[in-house]
């Protein structure tokens, strides 16, 4: 491990997609770290990936700016650099705006759409001095309306921001990557019914995207990558 190897910061990655991500960061030798409101899953992944020193877990509310600047602090204290950062902590209250509960919106509006903005605000400097990315998961409910949900809406939101931010921070040398997901097989759907019908994508699959998108030449600047399994109309 060199001084000049990758740093990823990672919200949201002790599950699903962002579980994935860093393990592929990993697999590939690099520095990642980690955040996470559960303690105890982020515990439980490290020992599953067998504690490498190269992953740094941080607990902490992604909608919450005193604890993601309490983490990027902490990435930088421990590894020196951020080179990346992966904005993938989100969930969905599985509910409609006509008939749905508002006790869930606040908080699910706060980590998808704060959230993101939290991260890059904390991080931007850090990034400009790397010539560093920025990755939004995002999601195909951010380009295609569903009737009904506030989820798709706050989606909606992060794809605007992913260009509002490319916008400003293209100048400073750092790159701006939407990756949007369609249907993906992950503990995403446990709150709702269940998973969907017909062909799912894995999250290593959109790891897999978000690797391909970190690994483009000096100077490339990949925005919007839509993901979709084959079969998925919407």
């Amino acid at each position: 491990m060199t001084d000049d190897t990758r740093v990823t910061l990672v919200t949201g990655g002790g599950s699903g997609i962002g579980a994935a991500v860093t393990r592929r960061l990993l697999e590939a030798g690099e520095r990642v770290a980690v955040t996470g409101r559960g303690e105890e899953r982020l515990r439980t992944f490290a020992k599953e990936l067998g504690e490498p020193e190269r992953l740094l877990t941080i607990p902490g509310n992604a909608a919450v700016y005193d604890d993601v600047r309490a983490a990027v602090d902490a990435v930088l204290e421990r590894f020196g650099r951020l080179d990346t950062v992966v904005a993938n902590a989100g969930f969905a209250t599985h509910d409609t705006v006509a008939e749905g509960d508002p006790a869930g919106w606040t908080e699910m509006v706060l980590t998808n759409v704060l959230g993101p903005a939290l991260l890059i605000r904390a991080s931007v400097d850090a990034l400009r001095e790397s010539g560093g990315r920025i990755v939004l998961i995002g999601s195909v409910a951010g380009f295609v309306p569903t009737p009904g949900n506030l989820y798709g809406a706050t989606k909606y939101a992060v794809t605007g921001l992913a260009e509002n931010t490319r916008r400003q921070v293209t100048e400073w040398g750092v790159g701006v990557t939407l990756i949007a997901p369609g249907r993906v097989e992950t503990p995403f759907w446990d709150g709702g019914d269940g998973l969907p019908p017909g062909n799912l994508l894995t999250a290593g699959q959109i790891a897999d995207s978000v690797m391909w998108a970190l690994g483009q030449p000096e100077g490339v600047d990949v925005n919007t990558v839509v993901v979709r399994p084959v079969g998925q109309p919407n």
